[in-house]
C-alpha cells in the first residue's frame, strides 16, 4: 500500500483558512470580557466570541481552567489573556476592565456570568447563604459595570465627536428562576430578578452612549451544576472554603425535561449561541430585553 503524501503546505493553509475566516467575522477587532468562563456556559460563551473574532478575557476562580480556555482560543488562532480570581472580591471590576484595556486597548462586550446556586429553602437559609448569592449575582456585576463606565462614557463621546455610531454591548445571565421564581431558592431568584432590574435601569443610563445591555435568563442548561446525580450523594463544589451541593435527582431531571416543549434541557453551547445573539451588529436596536433561553419553557 502506498504511503500517504502529506503536504507541507496543509498546516499553513488551514491557518490561513482560519485566519481569513475570522478577518469576515461579526466580532473581529471587538474586545470581551466574560465572568466565569474558565468551565460551563462561561467556557462557551468565551469560545464563541473568540472564534467569531473578538478578543477575550477569561476569568475563573481558578488559575488552570482560565489558562486552559486561554490555550485553546489561542490554538485556534484568536486573541485571549486570564484574569483569575473571585469576581465578589472589592477591586475584581477594576482589575477585570483595566486588563482589556490595558492587554486590548479597548472594551466592547462585557458577559457577567459568573455565578453559582446555594439553595434551602427559606427557614433553613442562612445570612451567609443569601449575602454570597446576592453578591456573586448582583454586586459583582454592579462593580464591573460601574469599573467600565468612565471608558464608555468618554470613547462615546469621542466617537460621537467623529461622527461615528459604535455600538457596545452587555450581556448579563440571568434565569428563569428570577422570571418566574422557584422554590427553594429564594435568594438566587432574588439575585437573577435583581440583575434583570440592574439590566433595564443600565439601558436607559446608557443608551446615549451607544451600549446595548440586555439579560439572558436560562431554564434547564446541562452542566456540571445541574448534571444528573444518583442516589442519595451528591457533587460537591467549593467556594470561598463552603462545601455547596450540586446536581439534580435523574427522576427530578426527568420531569423537568418532561415539561419542556423542545423535549430537553439545553446545551452550553445553545447557551452560549443565545449571548452571541446580542453581541452582534444585527442586535443593535434591541436594549433593555430579558431573553429567556428555556426550550419553550418560562
Amino acid at each position: 500500500m502506498k504511503a500517504r503524501r502529506v503536504s507541507t503546505h496543509s498546516t499553513e493553509n488551514k491557518t490561513t483558512r482560519t485566519k481569513e475566516t475570522r478577518s469576515m467575522s461579526k466580532l473581529t477587532n471587538k474586545v470581551a470580557i466574560v465572568s466565569g468562563s474558565g468551565r460551563g456556559i462561561g467556557r462557551e460563551i468565551a469560545l464563541k466570541l473568540a472564534s467569531e473574532g473578538a478578543a477575550v478575557v477569561v476569568n475563573d476562580l481558578d488559575a488552570e481552567p482560565a489558562e486552559a480556555v486561554v490555550r485553546e482560543i489561542t490554538t485556534m488562532g484568536g486573541r485571549a489573556v486570564a484574569c483569575v480570581g473571585s469576581v465578589t472580591e472589592a477591586d475584581f471590576g477594576t482589575r477585570f476592565v483595566g486588563t482589556a484595556l490595558q492587554t486590548f486597548g479597548g472594551l466592547d462586550i462585557i458577559v457577567n456570568n459568573a455565578g453559582y446556586t446555594w439553595d434551602n429553602v427559606i427557614q433553613k437559609m442562612t445570612d451567609d447563604q443569601w449575602s454570597a448569592i446576592m453578591d456573586v449575582h448582583v454586586t459583582a456585576p454592579f462593580r464591573i459595570l460601574r469599573a467600565a463606565a468612565d471608558y464608555f462614557r468618554e470613547t462615546s463621546k469621542q466617537e460621537a465627536e467623529q461622527g461615528r455610531e459604535v455600538f457596545r454591548k452587555v450581556v448579563n445571565i440571568s434565569s428563569a428562576s428570577g422570571v418566574i421564581g422557584n422554590a427553594g431558592q429564594a435568594n438566587y431568584s432574588a439575585g437573577k430578578a435583581a440583575i434583570n432590574g440592574l439590566t433595564k435601569a443600565l439601558a436607559k443610563e446608557w443608551g446615549r452612549y451607544k451600549v446595548n445591555v440586555n439579560s439572558v435568563a436560562f431554564g434547564l442548561i446541562k452542566t456540571r451544576l445541574t448534571e444528573a446525580v444518583a442516589g442519595e450523594g451528591h457533587a460537591t463544589i467549593d467556594i470561598a472554603g463552603n462545601e455547596i451541593k450540586v446536581g439534580v435527582n435523574p427522576q427530578l431531571m426527568k420531569n423537568i425535561e418532561a415539561t419542556i416543549p423542545l423535549g430537553r434541557g439545553g446545551t452550553p453551547a445553545e447557551a452560549a449561541g443565545s449571548v452571541y445573539l446580542l453581541c452582534i451588529p444585527e442586535s443593535n436596536y434591541i436594549t433593555g430585553q430579558v431573553l429567556v433561553v428555556g426550550g419553550g419553557r418560562p
